[in-house]
């Protein structure tokens, strides 16, 4: 028999459930530290659809930590350098690449346009990060999040939670306050860390666009929440 490149995928799950990922469509909203890898290790598990959304171009400071940050690609947009780079690993997967900031308004013109299997969100931003979850529940799409991983370099604090029973994480607390005003109170998977984090990692900043502050990040800590984020999907799907 000849050999596939899903053989040892399929060895683990099984032809039925590997047809279950052939069928899917994953949306993966931010593309940086944390989304970029979900995205990949969803794309290598077979999934057949992909759509990813993020505005940013990489720059020199992403290179510590990002998937498709490296000296070549500097100025050139994430979603365009992951799409080639997975179409190179599954030239049969449809990848889509949105080059766009997510507004409130833009939000649900977004998840009405597919329909959508699963939804990763790993934005950082909170305004268009609980606009796509709220989005999400009212359409019963399935969705997991992303908590904060920076200022924090402890992987085995690393783990699954429902959003309500998070701790030590400033982004959950934020989202949290902000979901209890725009609806019902619904669960949440989300991966977040039990760590502390560093207040000595984290730096005011006023000339990034919707980021009042930034934090000090290590190479493993954003990579193997993406990995996270994909074994939920992926399990789930």
């Amino acid at each position: 028999m000849a050999e596939h490149w899903l053989q040892r995928t399929e060895l683990l799950f099984g032809a039925e459930k590997m047809k279950r990922l052939h069928d899917a469509h994953v949306l993966v909203v931010g593309t940086g530290g944390v989304g970029a890898y979900a995205a990949e290790m969803i794309c290598r598990a077979g999934v057949g659809r992909l759509t990813l959304v993020d505005a940013d171009e990489v720059q020199i400071t992403n290179l510590n930590r990002q998937l498709p940050a490296m000296h070549s690609t500097l100025g050139q947009p994430k979603v365009k350098i992951l799409a080639d780079r997975f179409r190179d690993i599954n030239p049969e997967l449809q990848v889509e690449a949105r080059a766009a900031y997510l507004t409130e308004e833009d939000i649900p013109q977004l998840l009405d346009s597919e329909k959508f299997s699963f939804i990763v969100d790993a934005i950082d931003t909170i305004t268009p990060k609980c606009t796509l979850i709220s989005e999400a529940w009212k359409r019963h799409i399935p969705i997991v999040s992303s908590m904060g991983a920076g200022a924090k370099h402890d992987l085995s604090k690393i783990q699954f939670a429902d959003l309500w029973d998070t701790y030590h994480c400033g982004l959950s607390k934020a989202v949290r306050k902000r979901l209890q005003k725009m609806g019902p109170k619904r669960k949440l998977p989300v991966v977040f860390s039990t760590e502390q984090a560093d207040t000595n990692a984290i730096l005011l900043v006023d000339n990034e666009k919707n980021k009042k502050s930034t934090a000090g990040t290590v190479s493993y800590m954003p990579a193997v929440f993406g990995c996270y984020l994909a074994q939920y999907v992926i399990e789930h799907l």
